[in-house]
């Protein structure tokens, strides 16, 4: 089922308003037939994959916030790039389970890192990273 989710994601990368539209919750779906293998090619693969491919499977990772997709999230979040970090950021403010915001707390690097966005993110991100912490700390 990875490669079919891979394929997919790839496929689409020209087709934005058809990601948003359709093609998440396609994915959704496939991601929902994941079984542990696949979340391990995903997962040891996810490094090789375009900046847009992984902002996109960020943008899916929260249909049934398993645990699989809470440790392929963290696994996302540690870029550079401050659209993916945001787009994790914004994901996992779905995962409200005391074991899940246990284990983003033991990220404290991703704490710091929305410390230092905050003053200069514009409203829209400001309220995304707010509501984070409310969830996180609730």
């Amino acid at each position: 089922m990875y490669k079919e989710l891979d394929e997919f994601i790839t496929e689409c990368q020209y087709m934005v308003d058809y990601w948003y539209d359709v093609g998440c919750i396609i994915a959704v779906e496939k991601l929902a037939q994941f079984n542990a293998t696949d979340w391990e090619e995903l997962q040891s693969n996810i490094g090789t994959k375009t900046l847009e491919w992984r902002v996109k499977l960020a943008y899916c990772l929260d249909h049934s916030c398993n645990a699989h997709e809470l440790e392929t999230l963290l696994l996302l979040i540690h870029t550079d790039d401050r659209e993916l970090f945001e787009s994790c950021i914004d994901t996992l403010r779905s995962f409200t389970t005391p074991e899940s915001k246990a284990m983003i707390l033991n990220h404290p690097s991703i704490l710091q890192r929305i410390q230092d966005i905050l003053p200069q993110a514009g409203v829209a991100t400001q309220k995304v990273l707010e509501d984070f912490f409310k969830q996180l700390y609730v």
